[in-house]
């Protein structure tokens, strides 16, 4: 009964391991035929031979050179198969396996549970339109292109063939009675399908077809024995598992439990190095797992949520896998903070009244040109992030993220204006996270109270006004993600309270749902007749609003009515 299971193993690599494997399949009676891939070198093919060769059970098929994607796997498949069918004859399921795939079960097990299924070929046997995982942008094209270039090799001969031959609206013909096929290469398929495929009278015509399939391992018996099985269950009974990228996952000690919650009878790919993971399931049949149906579904969530990870992260901590990657970033920042433009410079200490009311930590402008300004002074702060400008304005978004991803927990808020550096500005305003609040034309008042010559005044004036302005047309971009409020320096100061209570009660539970004490703002006697001097000079400043020349506004430090939240 041991014997009507055969294994047929392709081996290139970790030659030891796959002797170690082979011995265990010998040790529970099944045949074994081993292909060695004929890049091995020849000396070391001999010794693994030599090996081996006090068992009988064990052979060796002629090898062929097995490179990703072509024939030669399929040809070293058809050859280890044929020399089994015909020197055990006894074997009615043969099981492809690979040099590092590791049987998880005692071999016994799966020999009556093939035995109870004696008409079922196991094999993962899907058309193109049925299946999501495709990866390389080739599905039906795989059947109907030509590919008589290595992917890996020569790449650029590869792409260049495929895109002629889509310019050109070249097509191949599939043989009459094929309709392809494709799924894992690791299978297990009765005597009567195998041999069917094997001995079909249109094998050559088959062979000529395959030969320029792109990766025909995971084709060629997938399509055939959809013509001669009774009876296919469409899946594996091999646990093999893939990245987002079409890549195997490696399995290594630490994914002992994890193996064994599968249920599977065989794994791969196993690293050649995991000790542990060889001791435990190369093992009797005491030490090894229980005698239950195979599911890799039990694992699927976690090998999924391994994705999600590696592809999205957690939000706002960025990865050596999605760095490159434009929108890969699963939100730019960990948690939300607020952008204040042009407050500190309306308000009489602004920073630290806002520190006050709302509890949040409120820095200065973090984006400077001459250093970072954080809260209290400070050089450095959580993350061993310092106020140096230099190191700063080479990642200017790197630097945000950390800062908001370092100090999680605590609500940031941070001044902003024209002066500082503006490549940030992109990144804040398609944050979901960033809350921004503007008063447009407030850069003014610092020039309007500086003693300056007006000429100088004048030229900085325009110089600020084209880089808000410039701000401004990002702010209202159609990409925009962020909680965006925009007012003109006019319009805030004729009513400045309820603005600033709106702005608060976005800041979460620790901002005060009235306000008991509001900011003073500095005394703008004078500011209308400043910007009409600035237009009598030529310069315009649109920005402000429509700011009255002979009306100086009233201080607004003390409220003239009771505040109110709007809902």
């Amino acid at each position: 009964m041991s014997g009507s299971v055969g294994i047929v193993m392709l081996v290139h690599t970790a030659l030891h391991r796959a002797e170690q494997v082979a011995r265990h399949w010998r040790a529970a009676g099944c045949p074994v035929v081993i292909h060695v891939d004929q890049k091995v070198a020849r000396r070391t093919y001999e010794r693994f031979c030599a090996a081996l060769s006090e068992d009988s059970g064990i052979l060796f098929s002629p090898r062929h050179r097995c490179e990703w994607g072509t024939w030669g796997i399929v040809a070293a498949t058809q050859a280890a198969a044929g020399l089994m069918l015909e020197r055990f004859a006894g074997v009615r399921h043969v099981y492809l396996a690979s040099g590092s795939c590791l049987p998880l079960r005692p071999v016994p097990e799966l020999v009556d549970y093939l035995a109870a299924r004696p008409r079922t070929d196991f094999i993962e046997s899907a058309t193109t339109a049925d299946v999501p995982w495709t990866v390389g942008g080739l599905d039906v094209e795989r059947f109907t292109l030509r590919f008589p270039f290595s992917w890996k090799r020569q790449r650029r001969l590869f792409d260049a063939y495929v895109d002629f031959q889509r310019r050109t609206g070249y097509k191949r013909r599939i043989p009459a009675g094929l309709v392809p096929h494709m799924g894992s290469q690791w299978w297990c398929l009765t005597r009567q399908t195998l041999s069917a495929i094997l001995e079909d009278p249109q094998r050559k015509t088959y062979e000529r077809y395959f030969r320029r399939v792109w990766i025909p391992d995971e084709s060629y018996f997938q399509t055939l024995a959809r013509k001669y099985s009774t009876s296919i269950e469409s899946r594996s009974l091999t646990l093999s598992k893939f990245d987002f990228q079409g890549k195997p996952h490696i399995f290594y000690d630490d994914h002992l439990q994890l193996l064994r919650r599968s249920d599977c009878f065989v794994a791969r790919k196993i690293w050649p190095r995991a000790d542990r993971l060889y001791k435990a399931f190369l093992t009797d049949a005491a030490g090894a797992m229980k005698r239950t149906e195979p599911n890799p579904g039990k694992i699927d969530r976690i090998f999924a949520k391994a994705v999600e990870r590696r592809t999205r992260g957690r939000s706002g901590l960025y990865m050596q896998s999605r760095f490159p990657n434009p929108g890969w970033e699963n939100g730019l920042t960990a948690t939300p903070y607020s952008v204040f433009q042009g407050f500190a410079e309306l308000f009489e200490n602004f920073e630290a009244w806002l520190a006050r009311t709302t509890g949040a930590r409120v820095h200065g402008h973090l984006f400077a040109p001459d250093r970072v300004e954080y809260a209290g002074g400070q050089g450095v702060i959580n993350g061993a992030l310092s106020d140096s400008a230099a190191q700063r304005d080479y990642e200017p978004a790197a630097f945000l993220t950390n800062l908001i991803w370092n100090t999680r927990g605590e609500r940031q808020c941070f001044q902003f204006g024209p002066r500082d550096n503006q490549k940030i500005n992109w990144t804040i305003t398609r944050d979901p996270n960033a809350q921004i609040s503007v008063i447009t034309g407030a850069w003014a008042v610092p020039l309007f109270r500086s003693n300056r010559n007006f000429a100088d005044l004048r030229k900085e004036a325009a110089k600020l006004q084209r880089i808000e302005n410039k701000q401004l047309d990002i702010l209202r971009a159609a990409q925009a993600k962020a909680r965006i409020r925009i007012w003109n320096m006019a319009e805030f100061v004729e009513a400045p309270m309820e603005p600033l209570q709106t702005i608060l009660g976005e800041l979460g539970s620790a901002a005060p749902r009235h306000l008991n004490e509001a900011p003073k703002m500095v005394d703008l006697t004078g500011f209308g007749q400043f910007l009409q001097n600035l237009k009598n000079q030529g310069m315009h400043p649109y920005l402000m609003g429509d700011f009255p020349v002979n009306h100086d506004p009233v201080n607004q430090g003390q409220p003239a009515r009771k505040p109110y939240l709007v809902r």
